[in-house]
């Protein structure tokens, strides 16, 4: 019997797994799912609850893993994204009909997708070590030996490493990050609007940072504010109605006056990839091997795709697990993927930073021309639903 350790048992890890697990029950794999933190066996609701946003693209993926309706009870469709510049008259506006398309992503709490992905795990075939963390990994013939917190030793075929951006196991490992520091810091918290938010989303860049609110269900937003480190941390720090009127002078009253904000959290940005993402017996996924700007909501999107192609890739093959050859052909194949995607998060982050007077008037007309350009909006919104490299 062979044995596929994922070490990480967050979103990307247990997608991985479910999308290998009936593959692996064919093939007699074993798959050991290791994560430090034990989820409750009941979904508890939050008003703080995170929450991530999932494009067209990651529905259809869930759907043919066979959870996507389960998701689908708590998620809150985006079906229009507003973006425009404070201050200036440009913006474009997509939406999900000229699409053809029921939304053009979701919004779902973490712990909701997290719940749904592991109440669909099949124990027979996903052994799941948890609470366990990985202290050690070490190469040895035919793959990776594990050495966990308790003592226990176990040898892998394959070992996928979806541990987080703070991957202290890719640092072990000797595997070089390339980073990139935006030199600001994401706020992120849940508010609620004086007005129903109808499913629509808001990307709005600001001289200080780009700030983006996303449907949530309960008439709530998903914030993220980005904004300079010290701004930042004097942003969480301030009572709640010194925080919503901040908030209301940078966003305007296209939603009303805001009535509540939750727990602030505060998220330093740095762009974050790893140099290798595989090794023989070895594979970097998610957060590990590439952390992105959240304004565009793509890195768990991205990330879900390579889980999906790495998938793909470890059930078409008939040579063993952890085979360079065939983990190089998937590097090779979702490289273009990573490239566009961290390429359109990086360039919006940046164009849209830039103060100077004639990037300013670029942008608006880069606006005006994006709502009225039928190619180009479809191209942008291809982008925001994770379909720019896919045929559907």
């Amino acid at each position: 019997m062979q044995t596929l350790a994922i070490i990480g048992g967050g979103l990307v890890g247990a997608s991985l797994a479910l999308a290998l697990q009936q593959g692996a029950r064919e093939r007699g794999w074993q798959i050991r799912l290791i994560e430090p933190f034990a989820p409750g066996d009941e979904y508890q609701p939050s008003y703080d609850a995170r929450s991530t946003a999932l494009s067209w693209g990651t529905r259809l993926i869930y759907q043919r893993l066979g959870v996507w309706s389960q998701i689908a009870e708590r998620a809150e469709p985006i079906r229009r994204i507003h973006v425009s510049e404070r201050g200036r008259c440009g913006a474009a506006r997509l939406e999900a009909d000229r699409e053809g398309v029921e939304a053009l992503g979701y919004v779902v709490e973490n712990a909701w997708i997290g719940h749904c992905l592991w109440q669909a795990l099949d124990d027979r075939v996903v052994l799941r070590d948890c609470p366990a963390e990985v202290q050690q990994l070490q190469a040895h013939d035919g793959g990776y030996r594990l050495t966990l917190n308790n003592g226990q030793q176990l040898d892998s075929a394959l070992t996928v490493l979806a541990d987080g951006g703070r991957s202290g196991l890719r640092e072990q490992l000797g595997i070089h990050i390339k980073r990139t520091p935006y030199g600001q810091t994401a706020l992120i918290a849940n508010v609620t609007p004086g007005q129903a938010h109808d499913g629509l989303a808001f990307e709005r860049f600001t001289e200080d940072g780009p700030m983006a609110l996303l449907p949530v269900r309960d008439n709530r937003c998903a914030l993220v504010w980005t904004r300079p480190q010290a701004d930042a941390g004097r942003l969480a720090a301030l009572p709640e109605p010194q925080f919503l009127a901040e908030l209301q002078r940078a966003f305007g009253y296209r939603l009303g006056t805001f009535q509540q904000v939750g727990a602030r959290h505060l998220y330093p940005l740095t762009l974050v990839e790893a140099e290798e993402q595989v090794r023989t017996g070895l594979v970097v996924l998610g957060n590990a091997a590439h952390s992105l700007h959240p304004i565009a909501g793509q890195g768990y999107n991205l990330s879900l795709r390579d889980a999906d192609a790495l998938s793909a890739a470890l059930l078409a093959s008939t040579a063993a697990l952890g085979n360079l050859a065939v983990l190089q052909g998937y590097a090779a194949r979702q490289r273009f993927d990573q490239q566009l995607t961290v390429g359109f998060s990086d360039q919006v982050t940046r164009l849209f930073g830039d103060s100077a007077a004639l990037r300013i008037a670029g942008r608006n007309l880069g606006l005006f021309g994006l709502d009225l350009l039928p190619p180009a909006k479809r191209w942008f919104a291809r982008q925001a639903m994770g379909l720019g490299t896919r045929a559907g």
